[in-house]
């Protein structure tokens, strides 16, 4: 669901320079557009991926269904994942799952999509996010929405998907109130945060944005038990979400003079790598409180996705076909540092989460030397909302965005389709702790998961 951005105290926060920071918070409140759960599609198995697509698709039907054609662009890879949880407490039945006629998504193919209140959950959640996001980047004048027309166009927008969200909540019995009221409040706490502000004071919005989405899953599923570890589990996902925006986005952030949480209140990269760190155990240890039908779908995502996108974002892990870099036992202690062919660690991040690794440009088998890959295009110009969402409408259009390779719409980095296959290893690797599944592990659908996480 990405992050609108507490567990520290308002009385440390630094008020000094308030007026000029508030133009530096353009481009880093609101909810990631694509997610951080990415996973790549070869880990899964074939019904794991039938699985997690039919919830993506689910997530974008739901979407116009209730609330029209347009409001599909708002799907993202993490609200999928409140759809997930409710379906995971539930036992399986026919009338979760219907055929969907073709898409440009899906090449015109058809498929099982997931339909029922987890999906329009998952919808409602992302509309009043997104509408969020697109307040923000109206008041900050980003782009196209500096000039009056297009600015009062989007204002319509955000305030139409801000009542159709609640709308849907409210039949769902969801107060969609407390996530606007998250985002309202990130803006003040980011304009007070400074040096000595602890870091989870700024994560806080997002944590209880995401824990009140993940606990109304147990509602809906009717499992009232576990909604305070449900609760736990999505306040943890969000200060992951908010982290790794702030990882990701740290460089250029600070070549636009943007706001970055980790620049502002000077935390380091190891620091919040062992803020991840603990997010992640207490994301495994919340969900082994909770009682699921059928957790697989959602443990991999959880559990080994999760992770994974850690390790993407402090360039400790990628996948083979995107450029090379080793995890190694001190590098992963020392918070994230790539070790590049000729054996020396960097702290710097890849390109992207599934951009480029770094490397020594001297090293014979460096991004430069004769025997590497060829060096990283530059770093490109962001579109802004409106233009972003154009293109996004073109690509969807032409398949480009389900078969082969394309450029980001927003960021425009290069990116590969869903359908595209990579070679990261011989085994599904979505648990790579497990013992007793011989050649296979919990991505599979052949054996279930004994790492105890």
């Amino acid at each position: 669901m990405g992050d609108v951005r507490v567990n520290g105290s308002l009385d440390t926060m630094h008020v000094a320079q308030v007026p000029e920071r508030r133009a530096q918070l353009n481009d880093y409140r609101g909810t990631a557009v694509f997610g951080i759960v990415r996973p790549c599609t070869h880990r899964l198995s074939e019904g794991l991926k039938a699985e997690w697509m039919a919830h993506l698709c689910g997530l974008c039907l739901a979407l116009r269904s209730d609330h029209g054609q347009f409001a599909r662009i708002v799907t993202n890879y993490d609200g999928l994942i409140v759809s997930v949880l409710t379906e995971a407490q539930t036992e399986r039945t026919p009338g979760q799952r219907r055929t969907a006629g073709p898409c440009p998504l899906r090449a015109m193919r058809t498929a099982p999509v997931a339909r029922g209140e987890g999906a329009r959950l998952a919808a409602a959640v992302s509309l009043v996010l997104a509408s969020a996001k697109v307040r923000d980047h109206v008041a900050d004048r980003d782009g196209l929405l500096a000039r009056r027309p297009v600015a009062a166009a989007a204002r319509r927008v955000a305030a139409g998907w801000d009542r159709a969200g609640a709308r849907t909540g409210a039949q769902l019995g969801f107060d969609t109130a407390v996530l606007v009221d998250a985002v309202d409040r990130q803006t003040g706490i980011e304009l007070l945060a400074g040096p000595g502000t602890p870091l989870l004071t700024v994560t806080e919005p997002t944590e209880t944005a995401t824990a009140a989405a993940f606990a109304h899953t147990a509602v809906l599923a009717g499992k009232p038990q576990n909604a305070e570890p449900l609760a736990e589990a999505g306040r943890l996902f969000g200060r992951l979400a908010h982290l790794l925006d702030a990882v990701e986005d740290q460089e250029a952030d600070a070549a636009s003079g943007a706001w970055n949480p980790l620049t502002a209140t000077g935390t380091s990269r190891a620091e919040a790598r062992r803020l991840c760190d603990d997010a992640l155990r207490g994301v495994r240890l919340a969900l082994r409180d909770a009682e699921f039908a059928d957790d697989k779908l959602a443990h991999v995502l959880l559990a080994h996705e999760l992770r994974r996108s850690v390790d993407r974002a402090f360039a400790t892990d990628v996948c083979s076909h995107q450029g090379g870099g080793l995890l190694t036992e001190d590098s992963h202690r020392s918070g994230g540092g790539l070790v590049t062919g000729a054996g020396h660690p960097s702290g710097a991040r890849p390109n992207g989460s599934f951009g480029p690794p770094p490397g020594n440009p001297y090293a014979p088998t460096g991004p430069s030397g004769p025997f590497g890959p060829p060096p990283p295009e530059p770093p490109r110009d962001r579109r802004g909302l409106i233009m972003g969402c154009l293109v996004w409408a073109g690509l969807a259009c032409t398949c480009q965005m389900c078969c082969g390779t394309f450029d980001d719409p927003w960021s425009r980095q290069r990116r590969e389709g869903l359908c595209s296959q990579c070679d990261c290893g011989d085994c599904c690797e979505a648990c790579d702790c497990c013992s007793n599944c011989g050649d296979c592990c919990d991505g599979c659908d052949c054996c279930g998961c004994d790492c105890s996480c």
